[in-house]
């Protein structure tokens, strides 16, 4: 691929040869219209604390599940107070009685991380990286949708969708981690389009660049996309 285009990410293991300066320009004009296509007229909640609930609670469920769990969840404890005086075992069964995957680590976390919240930030959620990952439950995406959703700090979550059309349209290696597939994203993409980057490809993978079959003929960035070499299953 060339040169380098930043400290340690390899140009190797890609789907295809490109400098990395036309890999640049590759990664703004797809975001430029994944945006267009997939708006959002809010982006940031503006409450930390309710989308890092919500994040735990998504983890392995899908998002009609999250949404409905968390709206019975804050109409039952409205309060972070509320819900670091529950016990961990109402909070498992109230869980378990909603049909939540994993409810016993997620009602443990919620509770422990409200009560952590309270004791350890005077009731503030965190707001950087290294903070947020000290939390029971919250691992790098987690704690990126904290700080793009809750707070609207530049930060790029890498979930099983932004994984998969990174790789297919090229703009990280097939065999990186998220972990990587992050840092090339934030190499490639200006910083002030970081927080458009999730929700755009969350829902390009959701509606046409799908795991299996997915929409090539359909998709608005076909014309950037370098299916040569590579394999649709990834």
């Amino acid at each position: 691929m060339g040169k380098r285009g930043s400290g340690s990410l390899s140009p190797e293991g890609f789907a295809f040869e490109e400098s990395w300066a036309e890999k640049k320009r590759r990664a703004e004009e797809i975001v430029r219209i994944l945006k267009e296509v997939y708006p959002r007229e809010r982006h940031v909640s503006g409450e930390p604390y309710r989308t890092l609930i919500k994040c735990i609670i998504s983890q392995r469920n899908r998002d009609e599940v999250t949404d409905r769990v968390a709206e019975e969840l804050f109409r039952k404890y409205p309060t972070i107070n509320d819900i670091a005086n529950a016990s961990v075992e109402k909070m498992q069964e109230f869980l378990r009685s909603l049909k939540v995957g994993l409810w016993r680590s997620k009602g443990r976390w919620i509770v422990e991380v409200s009560r952590i919240i309270l004791e350890r930030y005077d009731g503030r959620v965190p707001d950087t990286l290294e903070e947020l990952m000290k939390l029971p439950g919250i691992g790098r995406k987690c704690a990126n949708i904290v700080l793009a959703y809750g707070f609207g700090k530049p930060a790029i979550p890498v979930d099983t969708h932004v994984n998969r059309v990174s790789k297919r349209l090229g703009l990280a290696p097939l065999e990186a981690s998220p972990e990587k597939v992050e840092e090339y994203l934030k190499v490639l993409i200006p910083k002030e389009e970081w927080l458009y980057v999730n929700h755009a490809m969350v829902d390009h993978g959701k509606k046409v660049c799908r795991p299996i079959k997915p929409k090539c003929n359909e998709c608005p960035v076909r014309n950037l996309c370098p299916k040569v070499g590579i394999k649709f299953g990834t």
